[in-house]
């Protein structure tokens, strides 16, 4: 924390960083699909509009008719993606090795801003240095939430900072468990205000009758420094995303479920975030089978999942549209799969239809390669098995409703938005 503190103190006094007049549109882009360089799907094929050229080749993407992808950024290692009041990308790239982890991390938190509307990033801006393990990040009540290993800091925020404007502060410090691969804390804020943070277990943890928390989410109450926070939901090995959905006070975490047990009844999952839940790792790996390697245990308290994925497909992020875009793509949770470590099979975004009435996922899945039910692959083309395009790890919609997407392997970052948008 005191490295922190000082860290602050010293970008203060070093870097004024704020834009005096922030653009009150928050760089946002007219007519997206317009931009010079913009790669446009349509029924009829797919098209680039003239005028740009892009400094990467984004050509093995697939989109669904009425859609356009533009390159925005680089970033190396880039595993975390929020935007600002003001409409600047901030970008998490840490260094500390982790599951999936890409080269060229920054150990810093980098603000991408587009203060031209030019939909390509200006010159990046680090807004924290020095550290290493950070992946949760987050804007609530005037302030700029970190994480910092297993710290969770806030600085003060306002519309246009580009550095810090006040001295870091620890709000929690999540050390219930700490796994050195599952360090990642990623979080966010309920409608009613609750800050919800995941915390990951050991791909080897022990089934036992009576178990500790390990893996799970944990609720904060913002107020008391270095709290370790309330555990609400566990039985989980690594829950890589925490976000909430807008509307109906619904959170959700990804959970990337226990390695090698495609053959054994182990999925990954989408989970929504309930007091009291058990998801059963390390025992089980679902409502009612316990892993196929572990003795005879009672699986039957376990609470089943509604949208679940291949063990490797390995979902990596979630991002809520926030009702900008029409057709059967409005208003569903966009999740990146990273694929399989080696070959990066399954490396795409699938859209998980919500029920606009509950605010929970319509039940669906990947089955043998297949989508069913609320599931539909949106974003195709990373495993074509050149392993020359990285992998999709974060997802965010920006305040004009386009979809930006970072890949941690490459570093680079683009955009998806709808035509006529």
């Amino acid at each position: 924390m005191r490295r922190a503190l000082a860290l602050a103190s010293l970008l203060l006094v070093s870097c004024p960083g704020k834009v005096t007049s922030p653009p009150p549109d928050g760089g946002s882009v007219a007519h997206p699909c317009a931009l010079a360089g913009s790669i446009v799907f349509t029924a009829g094929g797919v098209t680039v509009v003239p005028g740009g050229e892009s400094p990467v080749d984004l050509s093995f993407l697939h989109l669904p008719p009425g859609f356009c992808a533009h390159y925005f950024g680089t970033v190396g290692n880039a595993r975390q993606l929020r935007f600002a009041p003001g409409g600047e990308l901030f970008v998490a790239s840490p260094t500390t090795g982790t599951t999936g982890g890409g080269p060229n991390g920054q150990a810093a938190i980098v603000v991408l801003p587009d203060d031209n509307h030019d939909g390509v990033a200006d010159a990046p801006i680090t807004f924290l240095s020095g550290l290493a393990s950070t992946q949760g990040l987050m804007f609530a009540k005037d302030h700029f939430y970190f994480q910092d290993n297993t710290a969770i800091m806030r600085v003060p925020y306002a519309p246009g900072d580009r550095a810090p404007s006040g001295a870091a502060e620890q709000i929690a410090d999540i050390t219930v468990f700490t796994s050195s691969l599952h360090w990642p804390k990623t979080f966010d804020m309920a409608d009613d205000g609750t800050v919800y943070v995941g915390n990951g277990s050991d791909q080897y943890e022990t089934c036992q009758p009576a178990h500790t928390f390990h893996g799970g989410v944990l609720a904060l109450d913002g107020t008391t420094p270095g709290s370790p926070g309330t555990p609400v939901a566990g039985g989980m090995r690594n829950p890589i995303a925490v976000r909430c959905a807008r509307g109906h006070n619904r959170c959700f975490a990804v959970e990337l479920a226990k390695d090698y047990t495609a053959g054994k009844a182990g999925r990954e999952k989408l989970l929504p975030i309930r007091a009291g839940d058990d998801w059963g790792f390390p025992c089980c790996a679902t409502k009612g089978a316990p892993y196929q390697d572990i003795p005879a245990t009672d699986c039957s308290k376990v609470t089943p999942e509604d949208v679940s994925f291949l063990i490797g497909d390995t979902p990596f992020g979630v991002a809520f549209e926030p009702g900008r875009w029409t057709g059967m793509w409005a208003g569903r949770a966009f999740v990146p799969n990273h694929g399989a470590a080696g070959s990066w099979k399954g490396a795409r975004m699938v859209a998980v239809a919500m029920d606009p009435t509950t605010g929970l996922p319509v039940p669906g899945g990947n089955v043998d390669g297949q989508d069913k039910g609320g599931m539909a692959d949106f974003a195709t083309g990373w495993d074509d098995g050149s392993l020359a395009h990285g992998r999709p790890a974060a997802v965010e919609f920006s305040p004009d409703g386009r979809l930006f997407v970072a890949n941690d392997t490459t570093g680079v970052i683009f955009w998806i938005a709808q035509t006529g948008s």
